[in-house]
């Protein structure tokens, strides 16, 4: 698939649709792309990083029951990690992966099931109606794919589901490009043999073209929120609970 020019990344294109978002796409290409997830997200999302700064420092409130809600948690790749690592450290979490789509939920379902981890198909919405609560919300690459509506929405979702105290982190690709390039550069040996027959590589880059600059996402936020920039091409939104 041929991207766009490197100076197009300038304005965000938001009418990019991700090939695995097609409720028609192939089933056994979409769960490839489910399966390898986890590998990517190693290399680009962050994710340790994140849990070393916002869940391992309240390993304290472990006596009481540290929760935590993985939001659009996609193959599950996520939950797990996050549990494996607080083991490790010497504290237990509940961790909720939670996603609207059903083919998601069923893969995350069918991963060798690992203590503390569950998964549900649901909306925040749902969720903090009917009064869940977390000490950590968190996401990964959940912003671009919405709208100014949705993305209003989940803010709001995100303040009711957390506890006092708590904190939503929704991380996500911050647009650049350098970004586009790196992942482009960084995923071409892999397209005949590693991220064969996945969505992985086509996706991450429309991925990249629908996403945000901190900037652009600055002054969109509503009160209390924050953006915090990270390596490499990463974004932050950050809310803490009051206590």
């Amino acid at each position: 698939m041929r991207g766009p020019r490197l100076g197009s990344l300038a304005v965000r294109d938001a009418d990019a649709r991700e090939l695995m978002d097609d409720p028609g796409c192939d089933p056994a290409m979409l769960a490839r792309t489910y399966a390898r997830f986890g590998l990517v997200n190693a290399f680009v999302s962050g994710q340790r990083t994140s849990y070393r700064h916002w869940i391992r420092p309240r390993r304290r409130l472990g006596s009481r029951g540290l929760r935590v809600l993985d939001v659009g948690t996609g193959g599950g790749d996520l939950p797990e990690r996050l549990a494996r690592w607080a083991a490790a450290d010497g504290f237990d979490v509940e961790v909720v992966g939670i996603d609207p789509d059903e083919r998601a939920i069923s893969f995350a379902r069918r991963r060798p099931p690992v203590p503390g981890v569950r998964f549900e198909q649901a909306t925040t919405r749902e969720l903090a109606e009917r009064g869940e609560r977390f000490d950590v919300v968190v996401s990964n690459h959940v912003l671009h794919h919405l709208d100014g509506r949705e993305l209003g929405a989940l803010l709001a979702d995100s303040e009711r589901l957390a506890r006092p105290g708590g904190v939503v982190v929704h991380g996500d690709i911050e647009r650049s490009r350098w970004g586009y390039a790196g992942f482009a550069a960084g995923t071409w040996p892999f397209r005949r043999n590693l991220l064969r027959g996945c969505y992985i590589r086509p996706d991450g880059l429309t991925s990249i073209r629908r996403s945000h600059t901190a900037r652009e996402l600055a002054p969109v936020l509503p009160a209390g929120w924050a953006v915090r920039r990270g390596f490499p091409s990463r974004l932050e939104v950050v809310w803490r609970a009051p206590a």
